[in-house]
């Protein structure tokens, strides 16, 4: 008997449609990979935008010991909660008094908290999302340790079990503070050395 058909070569429309599925599989889960990674990212550029805004701070209060009570007074920043920047300006190398010198780096580090200090078209670009700063330490500001803690709002819900108060009172860290983020830095201070 003769084969009326002759034998087949290359690909058959199912081996296409099979090729092409494998193929589209692959790159949705290079898509996911990337999603993944450019929140990871992003995760990591908070925490250390936060760290040097705690350093900074803990710096500032350090150099200017005799007006640590001013610092603990502040209360929790964030938000413009500081308003408008005070007078004199103390870094255009304007004569300030103590009280003046944290009163400005008080507005300074929430400016940089709230991502003020980089602007574009009037808007700023930089800093965390929904973030809170908090100083604690001794009271009456005498000698021992003091502490800046830098909260904000985090993208992946996570439990936690920080007992440190920073941001939340607001709520506005989830129902029970899940999506809350929080680094905590600690000196030892002593205003009169």
């Amino acid at each position: 008997m003769l084969n009326r058909y002759p034998p087949q070569s290359g690909f058959s429309l199912l081996e296409l449609l099979i090729a092409l599925a494998i193929f589209s599989v692959g790159l949705l889960s290079i898509a996911g990979l990337q999603t993944v990674s450019k929140r990871a990212n992003f995760e990591a550029l908070q925490r250390t935008t936060a760290s040097q805004i705690a350093y900074g701070l803990l710096e500032d209060m350090r150099v200017n010991g005799d007006a640590i009570s001013v610092y603990l007074a502040a209360g929790e920043l964030g938000g413009g909660s500081r308003g408008s920047e005070p007078t004199p300006n103390c870094q255009s190398g304007a004569t300030c008094n103590a009280t003046q010198k944290a009163a400005y780096d008080l507005w300074f580090w929430e400016q940089a908290v709230d991502g003020n200090l980089e602007t574009r078209s009037g808007n700023g670009t930089g800093g965390l999302v929904q973030p809170t700063l908090c100083v604690t330490g001794v009271v009456g500001g005498g000698a021992g340790i003091y502490q800046v803690s830098v909260a904000w709002l985090g993208s992946v819900s996570m439990s936690s079990t920080n007992a440190n108060p920073c941001g939340t009172a607001g709520g506005a860290y989830g129902t029970g503070n899940e999506l809350r983020r929080i680094v905590e830095l600690q000196t030892y201070i002593d205003p009169a050395a």
